[in-house]
């Protein structure tokens, strides 16, 4: 009797029994420490006998925590003074059970450190920090002309230039934000003096910065932790027990140099994390290197889907908003209007702004290209509709042909051109702006472009700058080539062009 109840409950609930194989998920930020640290973490959990995705190159703090919040991933790597100011807006005193307690009630869990402080710094490049005799972040005070470039995050979040300049008294007016690894090469061609680091940057040294002494005590301790879904405990406790094997296990010296063989070596992140493992864990792990030709066909296949689901979606949308505005003068003005404001938005904050409602990956990059790509079809149909002369109009009224058919028969193929420009430009615009896509997890060309700004390798950044433009021509050439068809040939023989 037991067994027959024992196999009815596994017939009707389904999947009672079976091992939960949904792969678990890690993130990593984007900048090389964090990324070799997420390599390492999704080796452990695959040596626990778990499915799992990296998720590397992903963007900001604000994009990761988001992202474990909704479960998109599972895990990643932090540290503890972005936790505690950027995540928790606690005080800056708050100690490490206080962060547990904030995380606990939010569904996350936070490891004890992983043995080494990247905190933040100031540096500048070592002969122009001695030229001007500074080795101290309050010396900068007295050189208010010095060109200040800071990440775009450090710009904005408590603990970095708000904070930093009331904390020092710094009169700087001409900070400006940029990307991180930007900012090294800012200082390298003399158009930075100063900028931030993280302390355990491999850059440091192969620039040749000098470290400014923090000598007002201001950033605080950012000891490297990982957090991870409170669930993840249940489902997968073997997961757990695998990444929390890092606590401790990774010392200050030990981080640089990772980090270096990274950078400067150009070793694969995969590769640099599973010659630690092995030496640190005694696990073998197996990286699969993939190949350029490999590697360029899934960026295309992402790309392509990307721009022909969110295009797609937006001609089926557009087209009909465009004749709506054409023939509604006030209801024009109000979708014009949206459209046009859709399209002032900063396409980054776009995507950041669809991830609590898509999570992360392609659905939300699929979105804002969607909403991008409104504009100009909306504007370019109903500007052609608009502008068919009235005696055409006429002429079609007379023959008695009712509004469908006027609009289906006479007025969108006098159309025809104005939209087909809407609809390409759109679609470059779109192939350009889907980039930026890989900076919430959506693959695609902009993948081997963040890498290989983060890696400072042109040969990466190559990879996927050159076949987006070459995508772009092919997809302008293809439009060239619909217009044939689609275009009635008097209006194609009128061209003045």
């Amino acid at each position: 009797m037991k067994e027959f109840a024992l196999l009815l409950l596994l017939v009707v609930v389904p999947g009672l029994g079976r091992a939960d194989t949904r792969p678990v998920v890690i993130g990593s930020k984007k900048f090389t420490e964090s990324v070799v640290l997420g390599e390492m973490m999704a080796q452990l959990a695959r040596g626990a006998g778990a499915q799992v995705r990296h998720r590397r190159d992903l963007g900001g703090t604000q994009v990761l925590w988001s992202a474990l919040q909704r479960g998109d991933i599972h895990a990643y790597p932090d540290y503890t003074g972005t936790i505690r100011q950027e995540l928790l807006r606690l005080d800056r005193h708050a100690d490490a059970e206080a962060l547990r307690r904030e995380l606990a009630q939010r569904g996350v869990r936070m490891s004890l450190p992983l043995g080494f402080n990247n905190t933040y710094a100031i540096g500048m490049k070592r002969a122009r920090a001695a030229a001007l005799g500074i080795d101290r972040i309050s010396q900068l005070a007295a050189h208010p002309a010095l060109r200040l470039g800071f990440t775009s995050e450090f710009m904005d979040r408590e603990d970095g230039w708000p904070g930093l300049r009331q904390a020092y008294g710094l009169r700087h007016e001409n900070a400006r934000g940029l990307d991180h690894d930007l900012a090294y090469r800012g200082l390298e061609a003399g158009s930075l003096d100063v900028t931030d680091l993280y302390s355990t940057d491999a850059d440091i040294h192969y620039y040749d910065l000098r470290v400014l002494a923090d000598d007002r005590e201001y950033f605080p301790v950012y000891d490297a932790v990982l957090l991870y879904r409170e669930d993840l405990e249940t489902r997968s406790p073997e997961v757990v027990r695998a990444l929390l094997r890092m606590e401790g296990a990774i010392s200050e010296s030990q981080m640089i140099l990772m980090n270096t063989q990274a950078k400067v070596d150009r070793i694969p992140e995969g590769v640099v994390a599973a010659d630690f493992a092995h030496a640190q864990f005694g696990i073998e792990v197996e990286v699969e290197r993939e190949s350029i030709a490999a590697s360029l066909l899934r960026h295309t296949r992402e790309h392509l889907a990307l721009v022909a689901i969110s295009l797609g979606a937006a001609i089926a949308l557009a087209i009909p908003l465009g004749v709506a505005s054409a023939r509604h003068a006030r209801l024009g003005q109000v979708i014009l209007s949206v459209s046009g404001l859709i399209q002032t938005i900063p396409a980054l904050a776009l995507l950041v702004f669809m991830i609590p409602l898509l999570g992360i990956g392609a659905p939300p990059a699929i979105a804002a290209l969607f909403l991008y790509s409104l504009l100009p079809i909306v504007r370019n149909t109903h500007a052609g509709l608009h502008d068919i002369p009235d005696s055409l109009r006429e002429s079609a009224e007379a023959l008695g042909l009712p509004a469908g058919a006027r609009l289906r028969r006479i007025e969108l193929p006098l159309a025809s051109r104005s939209i087909l420009a809407g609809v390409k430009t759109s679609a470059v615009i779109n192939i350009g702006t889907a980039t930026l896509g890989a900076l919430i997890g959506a693959g695609g060309y902009g993948q081997p472009i963040l890498t290989g700004i983060r890696l400072d390798d042109i040969g990466l950044i190559l990879q996927g700058a050159v076949p987006a433009a070459v995508l772009a021509l092919v997809v302008q050439g293809a439009f060239e080539w619909a217009e044939r068809g689609l275009v009635p040939r008097g209006l194609r023989l009128s061209r003045s062009d």
